[in-house]
């Protein structure tokens, strides 16, 4: 059969011996795989199958408007094996499938019915309008809840189902991917990767596939498998590819069946440290240094996904000594940290940041974390913490890092309480990074030049060596061109000058002005030393 695909060019010997791989883990047929991945179409795998085992394509023009017909074998049999039979004879019982490996099903069918039976090929569509007709309708015009919920309980157990969900979560662990995206279309669903914060289409599942995936994956995240008509959340536990993964699950009904977005959280150990992170040595100096002090406040600013926790779990590797506690409140706890408390919010019980805050300063750390500050009672706890000899680390949704102290105003701080907590505040965004195997040297343009004004840049932080790069693509950053991200950051100590300037103007953002360079300046200096692209800049 390979050579059919290879012959009538439906793929390529390199996606071929991908295909082996995953067949060889996973088990599994060739043409079930490459279309799952997308490679070719199902009626080019009906085309191939069709010559292949010499069974003919289904030709509506032959049989007409789908008629359902009556038999000894009960409903949910056709169903369950998404086979349908469109004619009967007195010795020969026509069968529609897409899946002609079902020998031990259609051998059952003769012995059952005492009847050859003549198979056609036809695709997800045809099936379902006869899968249609062999649905048990119930007097309200909906299949029997019971019924409905052991039918999807066992397509979500059949083993082609498990295998292809276990094979796209270890596809994901092995991309190093952040969220899976399952998304359910009218003949169908797309499996989406986001890597290096960019989407990818990994995969086309079938509609005839769809409900098995979705009940696999809610049963995987002890969901309500039945429930289809509102929002849910879950959580999934597993060991892949040798490593444990904790996953949150998230589904929303949209008009064409329910879509999933599952972010993959690893449950082993972090041990970043600020050098790891691709910050310049002068940013790393600048933390360092705010990490020395015993108390106060230190803030990392930027939209969710910008990399604001794994700096901060950075930074908290680097405080954790042996004489020194360390305390963690989180929501969710996303990575484990050795040596160090994490606590996890659990808003379903009243136990939210403002009270857990409260129970863990009676702990007698010395460094907290709080993930994130969302209100004025969180905010007012921190700067508390802050003021009697603790050191706070936080996040705040914000887009640069003076809008930090403009959203703590905001929330209802004083001014006179930041002057004597906040340490530092910091803004981050993340970037792709350029694939060390295959990025090419470019050349730096006048134009380029000028539009950067990297002379003047320079002259401010000099490099030791200006030299650019532009992606190409490769098969070890899957053709990209980008394998990983670092972070392009704004750092900016709550030292006087600064004090003086939101005491002239409380809207002051200048950080120019105070020496410190912003963020797409630390974005352009990352392009000329060639850890990124010129277009990966754009954003920021």
């Amino acid at each position: 059969m390979e050579a059919l695909f290879l012959e009538k060019k439906y793929c390529t010997e390199i996606e071929l011996e991908k295909v082996y791989a995953v067949q060889k883990e996973y088990q599994g047929h060739i043409g079930t795989i490459l279309l799952n991945w997308g490679i070719l179409t199902q009626e080019q795998l009906l085309e191939v199958y069709s010559e292949y085992f010499s069974i003919p394509l289904f030709d509506r023009n032959n049989y007409g408007n789908a008629q359902k017909i009556e038999t000894t074998i009960p409903n949910d049999f056709w169903l369950k094996y998404n086979l349908f039979p469109i004619k009967l004879e007195s010795e020969i019982i026509y069968l529609l499938t897409d899946d002609p490996y079902n020998i031990k099903i259609f051998s059952f069918i003769e012995q059952e019915l005492n009847l050859e039976t003549r198979l056609f090929l036809a695709n997800t569509q045809t099936l379902d309008e006869y899968k249609m007709l062999y649905e048990e309708i119930d007097e309200d015009g909906g299949i029997e809840y019971d019924e409905e919920i052991d039918k999807l309980k066992e397509l979500a157990s059949e083993a082609p189902i498990i295998q292809k969900v276990n094979a796209i979560f270890t596809r994901a662990v092995n991309m190093h991917v952040s969220d899976i995206h399952y998304e359910s279309f009218k003949n169908g669903m797309h499996v989406r990767f986001r890597v290096d914060g960019k989407l990818q289409l990994i995969e086309r599942i079938n509609a005839g596939q769809k409900a098995s995936i979705i009940a696999r994956l809610k049963l995987l995240s002890a969901m309500n498998i039945a429930e289809n008509r509102l929002p849910q959340d879950g959580r999934i536990s597993i060991k892949v590819a040798g490593k444990d993964i904790d996953i949150r699950a998230s589904s929303i009904p949209t008009a064409d069946g329910e879509s999933f977005v599952l972010r993959l959280l690893g449950k082993q150990a972090v041990t970043y440290s600020l050098a790891y992170l691709d910050f310049f040595e002068d940013h790393v100096q600048l933390l360092q240094e705010i990490m020395k002090k015993p108390n106060g406040i230190f803030l990392t600013t930027g939209p969710t996904g910008s990399g604001k926790t794994t700096t901060l779990y950075s930074i908290l590797n680097e405080l954790n000594t042996e004489d020194t506690k360390v305390i963690t409140v989180e929501d969710p706890v996303e990575y484990e940290l050795d040596g160090i408390s994490q606590i996890q919010v659990k808003s379903e019980i009243d136990f939210t940041f403002a009270n857990a805050l409260r129970s863990i300063l009676r702990q007698d750390p010395d460094v907290i974390m709080i993930g994130e500050i969302r209100d004025e009672e969180t905010a007012q706890i921190a700067i508390q913490s802050a003021l009697t000899g603790h050191l706070v680390l936080s996040t705040l949704h914000t887009n640069s890092a003076l809008g930090a102290i403009s959203r703590l105003l905001d929330i209802g701080m004083e001014m006179f309480l930041l002057n004597s907590s906040i340490n530092a505040v910091m803004a981050q965004r993340l970037v792709r990074k350029l694939c060390p195997s295959c990025k090419k040297e470019s050349q730096l343009s006048d134009e380029i030049k000028e539009g950067l004004k990297v002379d003047e840049l320079l002259n401010l932080y000099p490099v030791d060596k200006v030299t650019i790069f532009e992606p190409n693509g490769c098969e070890e950053c899957n053709f990209t061109g980008y394998k990983g991200r670092l972070p392009v950051a704004e750092i900016i100590p709550f030292d006087s000058r600064l004090k003086d300037e939101f005491e002239k103007n409380e809207n002051f953002s200048d950080i120019g002005k105070l020496g410190y360079r912003s963020l797409r300046e630390d974005g352009i200096l990352k392009y000329l030393v060639g850890l990124t692209s010129l277009s990966e800049l754009s954003a920021l």
